[in-house]
């Protein structure tokens, strides 16, 4: 005779392979979060600005720094304009390389700046014009 409340239930026991009832590993769990709120795109946009030296090697990453990753265009920040110019050359190599290790489609496209130069605007008042040009006479 079934117990009242339980009529035609029946418990459902967990074979011996995975299911969804098992423990859960910590990095499949916050997968599946981020993939449930969105969040997938903004987390792999930081493992590439995270893991910059791992991913492009130890000589790239000496001379320039990744700005910002947005929309598929990475902006990387030289350090010195004759490195701009060689990471210009070097673009398609490091956007097969960034591919391979975070996905087709994370980098599509590489903007490469130079370095900022010194700003000779101080305070909120400026005059137009080339600024400080001859210092000695």
């Amino acid at each position: 005779m079934p117990r009242p409340g339980r009529a035609g239930k029946r418990r459902r026991w967990s074979g011996p392979g995975p299911d969804d009832r098992d423990p859960q590993t910590l990095g499949r769990v916050v997968s599946r979060v981020a993939l449930d709120r969105g969040w997938s795109p903004r987390l792999t946009d930081a493992t590439v600005l995270g893991r910059w030296p791992q991913l492009v090697g130890d000589d790239v990453a000496d001379h320039c720094t990744p700005v910002s990753l947005r929309d598929g265009e990475l902006v990387l920040q030289a350090e010195s304009t004759a490195w701009a110019t060689q990471l210009r050359m070097l673009q398609r190599q490091l956007l097969v390389r960034l591919a391979g290790a975070v996905g087709k489609d994370v980098v599509r496209r590489i903007r490469v700046v130079g370095p900022s130069g010194p700003t000779w605007k101080h305070g909120p008042r400026t005059v137009r014009g080339r600024g400080p040009r001859d210092t000695y006479g």
